[in-house]
């Protein structure tokens, strides 16, 4: 304890204590033989529950025993009444809580009073919420506390608005605790849920926050709590399950289908061509049967006529999801895709009165931060806000703000570098679809992860040339229209992603890691890849590594060294 003189024991001391605690021990070690004992010849009775709670009341976390004892009063109850188990369980409860003041954040525990009070007859759920708020008191942050409490209200059909006005309290009292901004982003959806987002609160409510979260934060600027909750009022709504593309192969006979969410498509997406269904085999591009965002299939070229127009369409899950394209007469691929800058993937649907609180948040927070230059909450609100109101518009400054992060806190400076990686590569591609263009350029732009490879399906040339890019992840075989791929100059040591990329013919990566032949072999999957430069890698000092990689890789015709 603080303020308090250690006193140095003797060695007769020491052994004391020593053979006090052997004694415990023994004690302790004898009555879990006996309960076990007892459980292995069933005899699950009242002496049952006394020799678990001498073990239980010095050790709440022996999730064996509160088996034991569930076992106790599943058997006690099957021949008594409700009359007759009820002080049982009130006991038990009692007993609960003295096992919660040794240790209240015992999962044991609190899942055996959870169990009780489901089995109990007429349960005092208004006792249960008051010992909630005891325990609140003394540990705002005790989840298992808030675990319980939200268990309590649902099984007592306590209103959502009341316990919103319980987290209000206690933010009131103290702006630092997350626990209860946790708790109320997960109540205001229940009470004003918005029709139009899946799992959001209306815009009136989200703005009446903001005023609330803004108080918090200027009140103490370094508390990560109400910065947290800020930014959950600036998220998205989540998406539904969507078809977001198709794409169609004619030369190469096969078919890609874009979720936007992983799935496992295997058997419930369903091909028709012309109306037709067709068998056909579902993979994902890099070969491994688990749910993913992007599933590709060959079809039977003989069915279609190269005169006439076709009509290709998916259903997932019995119309859960749909998604059709045509192909004209003539043509050798078609395809249909939803619009990341026209449904607002990356941004936040604005009407005015919203746009004018986030702009006002905005200049708030930049006020704020010349006051606390050294704020990394507020630096990353500013860049969030700026992305909120017009990604493009403010992608410069946020930039800005991401290298001074990065000197105010360095030890999350790999976070705020995936961070601006992931920012950019979403400017990237709205850039992409206002150009109309299937070629995207990440020249340069300090990328250390590569996000959103699922919106690229139709990108023919990428180049990621000067970044700091550590391996190609297994994501980039979603790019099944790839032809050109630069990676000059990043630390590639690993191809992972270049797996079954039927249309790549060349690939660039000069001047990265690479020092290993068998790091080549996914470029073995690649049947059209012709073009390969390799100058600057370690690969090349090796002696006669031209031969190796041209008996290694001999459908390549030109590798560069």
């Amino acid at each position: 304890m603080h303020g308090r003189i250690k006193v140095k024991t003797t060695l007769e001391q020491q052994e004391a204590k020593r053979k006090e605690r052997e004694k415990k021990l023994e004690l302790y070690v004898g009555a879990t033989q006996a309960a076990l004992s007892k459980r292995k010849a069933g005899q699950l009775d009242k002496e049952a529950l006394e020799i678990t709670a001498q073990i239980l009341a010095l050790n709440p976390d022996f999730a064996s025993l509160w088996n034991l004892r569930r076992e106790v009063f599943l058997a006690l109850g099957a021949d008594r009444s409700d009359e007759e188990m009820r002080p049982l369980y009130v006991s038990e409860l009692s007993f609960l809580e003295s096992c919660l003041r040794v240790n209240p954040k015992s999962y044991g525990t609190w899942y055996h009073r959870c169990w009780i009070m489901q089995h109990m007859p007429e349960p005092d759920w208004t006792r249960e919420l008051t010992l909630c708020n005891r325990f609140l008191e003394i540990d705002e942050r005790n989840f298992h506390c808030w675990d319980y409490r939200r268990f309590i209200t649902k099984s007592s059909n306590v209103p959502n608005s009341d316990e919103l006005e319980f987290t209000s309290s206690l933010i009131t009292k103290n702006f630092s605790n997350y626990s209860s901004w946790h708790y109320r982003s997960k109540l205001l959806p229940q009470i004003h849920p918005d029709p139009q987002r899946l799992g959001r609160a209306t815009e009136k409510v989200l703005l009446s926050e903001l005023e609330l979260v803004q108080n918090a934060f200027f009140t103490d600027p370094n508390d990560q709590s109400a910065w947290f909750y800020h930014r959950w009022l600036l998220g998205r709504a989540d998406l539904p399950l969507s078809i977001r593309c198709i794409f169609v192969d004619v030369a190469g006979s096969w078919i890609s289908v874009t979720f936007s969410q992983p799935v496992l498509a295997d058997s419930d997406l369903i091909l028709f061509i012309d109306e037709k269904p067709i068998m056909v085999t579902w993979k994902t591009p890099d070969g491994r049967k688990k749910p993913n965002l992007v599933w590709v299939c060959k079809f039977p070229k003989e069915r279609l006529d190269n005169y006439c127009q076709h009509n290709f369409k998916v259903i997932w899950n019995d119309g859960e999801a749909q998604k059709e394209c045509l192909l004209y007469p003539g043509k050798q691929s078609t395809w249909f895709r939803d619009s990341a800058s026209e449904n607002k993937i990356f941004s936040l649907e604005l009407s005015e009165g919203k746009s004018n609180v986030l702009h006002q948040e905005l200049k708030s927070c930049k006020e704020l931060q010349e006051l606390e230059p050294e704020n990394k909450w507020c630096l990353l609100t500013i860049i969030l806000l700026m992305r909120a109101l017009d990604p493009l518009l403010y992608e410069k400054e946020s930039l800005c703000y991401f290298d001074t992060l990065k000197v105010v806190d360095p030890m999350r400076s790999g976070y705020y570098d995936d961070l601006r990686s992931k920012f950019q590569m979403e400017n990237a591609i709205l850039k992409m679809e206002y150009a109309e263009t299937n070629v995207i350029i990440l020249l340069d732009k300090h990328l250390t992860r590569l996000y959103h490879l699922d919106h690229l399906v139709l990108v023919s040339h990428m180049c990621l040339s000067n970044n700091k890019l550590p391996t190609l992840p297994s994501d980039l075989s979603m790019l099944q229209n790839i032809e050109v791929l630069e990676v000059d100059n990043n630390e590639i040591s690993r191809l992972e992603g270049v797996w079954n990329l039927p249309k790549l013919t060349e690939l660039s990566l000069q001047f990265n890691k690479i020092d290993n032949i068998l790091n080549l072999q996914p470029l073995c999957s690649c049947p059209q890849l012709s073009v390969l430069r390799l100058q600057g890698n370690p690969i090349c000092e090796t002696a006669d590594a031209q031969d190796q990689l041209k008996a290694f890789l001999p459908h390549v015709a030109l590798i560069e060294m």
